[in-house]
């Protein structure tokens, strides 16, 4: 409030701008529509604008992007991109030739039905009934022809038929049909050792292999068969042994009959014995090629040619005088001719030409069979063909085994045998005979 006293004049007091007063309500109405119209149509503008900026700029992504994989697309419209990969159309292949397949020769069971006579031919079965019925033969789909009809009907239609070969299980085991050339491989030759009772084929097969333990036979029979291998100049050889008394003739022959050598042996200062001609008999009967071991050389009473003559008097003449049988003096006990007689029957073997299949089923004969109390029926086995293996499933006369193991003739245990290898096996049932087929 203004002292009374004070002098000081007066500032008046400022106003405030009064709004110009429209002329009514209703101006003031139109006007603020004006207004929001106008800024509508501005914002509109803008987004018009902006919507065609981010559609031009679209469209020159994707064009980019097509120039991009233009590069990668092949003539055929398909990307080697795995990302960008079309699916491939499959090229028109254009109308479908059926071509008939022609059938000229079929294979008859003893009973066969029209229907599986007719797939069998690529024929239908109505075209089949009514060559039944030109045959004289009333018939439907299911009804069994015999082979006669069916033979009669497959020539009916042209077709050369003829009867299946049924493979049984035991024609499987017991194959023996030939072998592929294509797989024979040169074995060992299998020598047998055959002669009188005390002429030394014990010694000899002993000598031949290093051993120094010769066991005589005048004390007692050996009583079973044995099989030996040797190497000469990196080559193998199989000796067998068979026993030299007339009671083992049997075993013998059987022996023999599974060999490719014999050798004959012969004492110098003894001759040609009965049990001498029994072995030259088993010998010939079989097929099997004879050397002759003219033994005990070093004796004093030895006299090889009179030895010579009496063999003479069996077909078996000297190749020096005139013949084809090869005869080596030896002499087990010092070691003489041994390498010679060795040699002999590596000669004849290559002559021989010996061969086998090493991949076919094998197949062998028992050379010797006893019951060891520990170990149970054991069997010492000649492969003959194949390849015997541990495990093998194996029928030996009229008993079935599996090879549980197999040992070589030096008693080392091994996997497997080729042909001319002589093994021992265990896992029989039962003791085979000797010479009874594996």
């Amino acid at each position: 409030m203004k002292d009374k006293d004070d002098d000081t004049p007066s500032r008046p007091m400022p106003r405030k701008a009064s709004k110009p007063k429209s002329d009514s309500p209703i101006e003031d109405v139109k006007k603020s529509r004006a207004n929001f119209a106008e800024r509508s149509a501005i914002e509109k503008k803008h987004n018009d604008a902006d919507r065609r900026d981010r559609t031009q700029t679209g469209d020159k992504r994707k064009q980019s992007r097509n120039q991009q994989y233009e590069g990668r697309m092949g003539a055929d419209g398909e990307y080697d991109d795995y990302s960008f990969r079309k699916k491939k159309k499959k090229a028109s292949l254009g109308p479908i030739e059926h071509v008939e397949q022609v059938i000229t020769h079929i294979q008859l069971p003893p009973f066969i039905t029209v229907k599986e006579f007719a797939e069998g031919i690529g024929k239908k079965s109505s075209d089949v009934i009514m060559e039944l019925m030109k045959l004289g033969v009333m018939a439907n789909i299911n009804q069994e022809l015999d082979f006669d009809t069916a033979f009669m009907l497959a020539d009916s239609f042209g077709i050369e038929a003829e009867p299946i070969t049924e493979v049984t299980e035991e024609d499987i085991l017991f194959d023996e049909g030939e072998d592929n050339p294509d797989t024979l491989e040169t074995r060992p030759p299998v020598v047998v050792v055959m002669g009188h009772v005390d002429h030394g084929k014990t010694s000899l097969l002993d000598k031949i292999r290093s051993t120094n333990v010769i066991e005589g036979e005048a004390g007692g029979i050996t009583q079973h068969i044995g099989a030996y291998t040797v190497r000469l100049k990196g080559r193998q050889i199989t000796f067998l042994d068979t026993p030299g008394h007339e009671a083992f003739t049997t075993m013998r022959a059987r022996g023999a009959q599974f060999t490719d050598i014999a050798i004959l042996v012969v004492a110098a200062d003894d001759g040609v014995m009965p049990q001498t001609i029994e072995a030259i008999n088993h010998a010939k009967a079989a097929n099997t090629e004879i050397i002759v071991a003219i033994n005990k050389i070093d004796k004093p009473g030895a006299n090889i040619d009179k030895v010579k003559q009496e063999l003479s008097n069996y077909e078996l003449l000297p190749e020096e005088w005139g013949g084809s049988t090869i005869m080596v003096p030896v002499s087990a006990k010092k070691g003489e001719g041994i390498d010679d007689l060795l040699e002999a029957v590596l000669l004849v073997a290559d002559v021989m030409e010996l061969k086998a299949d090493p991949k076919r089923q094998a197949k062998g004969a028992v050379i010797e069979a006893q019951l060891d109390k520990n170990r149970g029926p054991v069997a010492s086995v000649l492969v003959q063909r194949g390849t015997l293996r541990q495990g093998d499933s194996v029928v030996c006369g009229a008993m079935m085994g599996n090879v549980r193991a197999m040992y070589d003739d030096k008693g080392n245990p091994i996997k497997k045998a080729g042909p001319s290898i002589p093994v021992e096996i265990l896992g029989l049932p039962e003791v085979p005979e000797a010479g009874e087929e594996l």
